[in-house]
């Protein structure tokens, strides 16, 4: 994959829940157990965390829910050039646009579900954000996206959407055009979450944590 060069700081910000079992990647409990379902949450935030880190395009932060406390995010934090922070209470809109506004600077904001995600894909992210457009996304396969970007907060495109269903990308490109961003689209990857999803990791060769 080409590498971008990247012209001025872009921060990231991980959305993260938790590696409780019982709690994360609750669809994943009936291959992995809820046990086995939260180690294997734990391993994606740190592969992540490592993807961040090798863009070397700005500040990273890990934006912890329920709270930071959790010892795999001070453990990352130990061990890792990263900020913590707690999510904020709202939808995944509404934290999202808080993280995208506490970084006084353009943003990139993704999840850990992400395994196809590349440091290379953070690099072409903040790139097309410094060449002009106002946000930038990381389409995936179910109709959602990985990563949203913003040079700044724009709101119409997080405030008031329905999540977690497959025209998530369909309606953030319909809000672009109606306010008048310019919406950069990059290679649609694909996301883990259900069993389909892990085998699918397998078949392809790729572990939750490099």
């Amino acid at each position: 994959m080409a590498m971008f060069r990247v012209r001025a700081e872009t921060a990231i910000a991980i959305l993260a829940k938790a590696p409780v079992p019982g709690a994360a990647k609750t669809r994943l409990i009936p291959l992995l157990g809820a046990h086995g379902a939260a180690g294997f949450h734990e391993r994606m935030i740190e592969r992540t965390v490592q993807t961040a880190c090798r863009a070397t395009i700005g500040p990273t932060t890990v934006w912890a829910t329920p709270d930071t406390r959790h010892p795999a995010f001070q453990e990352l934090a130990a061990r890792y050039p990263i900020a913590l922070a707690r999510q904020p209470d709202g939808d995944l809109g509404a934290r999202m646009a808080a993280c995208i506004k506490a970084a006084q600077m353009p943003t990139l904001v993704i999840g850990a579900d992400c395994p196809t995600l590349a440091p290379e894909h953070l690099q072409e992210a903040a790139a097309a954000l410094q060449d002009g457009a106002d946000c930038v996304v990381i389409p995936v396969e179910d109709g959602g996206y990985c990563l949203i970007g913003m040079v700044r907060q724009h709101r119409p495109l997080l405030e008031h959407m329905s999540w977690s269903v497959p025209t998530v990308m369909a309606e953030t490109r319909h809000r672009a055009r109606a306010h008048g961003l310019v919406l950069r689209e990059l290679q649609t990857l694909w996301d883990v979450d259900r069993p389909e999803d892990v085998a699918r990791m397998e078949r392809e060769g790729i572990e939750a944590f490099e």
